[in-house]
Formats: C-alpha cells, structure tokens, sequence
C-alpha cells in the first residue's frame, strides 16, 4: 500500500496576498482557484516539478495563520534556487551546511556543502503569513 503525500494546508490571512506570493515570487503554479461563497475558497498551488501540492484559502483549516513550520522543498542547485527567489523579491535566508555532516549534531556553517552532497545544504524562508520553507539541496550534478 503507497501512501502519497499530496496536499499540505497553509493558514493565511489574506489568501490574494498569499496567492500573489507563491505564484509570482516564489513560482509556484496555480492548479485550482474555487471560490464558490464569500465564506469558502480553495486555492492549490505546486511547486515545479512536485507531486505535492499546497491549500491556502478561506474555511480549510482552523490552525492559526502561519502556523507551519520547516516545510521542505528540494532543488538540485540550491545556490541557483537562492538567486532564483532573491531576484523576485523573497527574503531568504544566507545558504548553510551541515558540519560535520558525517557526524552532525545540529551545527551549520555559512554557504554549500564543499562536497555537494545530498541533504548538506539548505536555506529558509517564509510567506508573508510566517509559514517557514527550507529548501534542501538534493541531486545536484555540476
């Protein structure tokens, strides 16, 4: 029996400001805009490349606005990624690396993994509601 991940739900307070966001800075692709009554709306978003989708809209969850923390996001080139979501306007945070990675015990040093390696290297941000991202770099090939 597989069981998929598919959908994530983020509190917001704005869901335009939201929306705005994922799709114009961060990138996302919007799949689903439905807004039958002024009390429900869903908006799904996915990242490229995902087969994993977000939900921000009115009447999904009763979690408080920005309320998730540390979701994942994996890119192949982190430092690539970095630039990709600074040029477009998002605050992320400076790229760091697990140290020692053979041995980590929660110690980061400043920018990517010598080595590359998977997993090593990530860097933070967050929407304008406070729901926090890291995007971890796997699979890279110079």
């Amino acid at each position: 029996m597989d069981y998929k991940l598919e959908v994530v739900t983020l509190s917001v307070q704005d869901v335009d400001r939201a929306l705005a966001f994922y799709t114009g800075k961060v990138g996302f692709n919007l799949d689903v805009d439905y807004h039958p009554t002024e009390a429900f709306r869903v908006v799904q978003l996915t990242p490229p490349g995902s087969g994993c989708s977000i939900q921000i809209g009115k009447g999904l969850t009763d979690a408080p606005t920005g309320a998730a923390r540390s979701t994942y996001l994996a890119v192949t080139d982190l430092q690539a990624a970095h630039r990709e979501l600074t040029d477009r306007g998002v605050q992320v945070s400076k790229i760091r690396h697990k140290a020692p990675i053979d041995d980590w015990k929660g110690r980061w040093e400043p920018g990517l993994d010598p080595q590359r390696r998977d997993y090593a290297s990530s860097a933070d941000f967050a929407d304008p509601d406070g729901n926090t991202w890291i995007m971890q770099e796997i699979g890279y090939r110079a």
